[in-house]
């Protein structure tokens, strides 16, 4: 006995599949960090240049795929000879190793986990992230924004270099937070 089994769509279900891309809006973002220099004070910096895209089957974007591209050679911490000093061996390695790369393994609205690569180190990383809405600018774009946030040991990718000081403190703490302000526009 055979049977025929007919299955239905509706036009909501195939709506929920379809993927809607997002990229970055670089002009209202950062992607920036905070460590600790000397135990005794905050040096704060950012990436001047960067890309990232999202793609969500949802609204509230859970589940959402991301994928950021960092410039290396683009980090900012107001001081020429510490930019220099960060894009050396010593810690990015930026001629050698010019991208840090972030790639999602899941997001649940609330906690973004994924791959970070920074030089030829790969380690999983959590970020907490909120998300604070979606809204259509004066032009007519749809845009979403996010606050994301963390912590990571710098060693474990291979930052290693520090000094210390006559008093016996280090110069650059292991621990770096970062702090991330991510605007995405709806690619139509």
């Amino acid at each position: 006995m055979y049977y025929l089994i007919l299955i239905t769509t509706t036009e909501y279900d195939m709506e929920s599949l379809v993927k809607t891309k997002w990229a970055i809006d670089p002009t209202h973002s950062e992607i920036g960090f905070k460590v600790k220099h000397m135990m005794i004070s905050t040096v704060k910096g950012h990436f001047d240049n960067f890309e990232a895209t999202l793609e969500s089957e949802s609204e509230d974007f859970e589940g959402a795929d991301i994928q950021v591209s960092i410039d290396a050679n683009s980090v900012n911490t107001k001081n020429t000879d510490r930019d220099g000093h960060l894009k050396s061996e010593d810690f990015f390695n930026a001629e050698e190793f010019p991208k840090i790369t972030f790639r999602s393994t899941s997001f649940d609205g609330e906690t973004l986990k994924g791959e970070l690569s920074i030089r030829d180190i790969t380690k999983a990383v959590e970020l907490d992230v909120d998300y604070n809405g979606t809204a259509v600018d004066p032009y007519g774009n749809t845009k979403a924004g996010f606050e994301i946030s963390g912590e990571i040991n710098r060693k474990d990718f291979g930052l290693s270099w520090n000094a210390v000081t006559e008093a016996g403190n280090i110069v650059v703490s292991d621990k770096v937070k970062l702090i991330i302000d991510a605007q995405f526009v709806r690619e139509e």
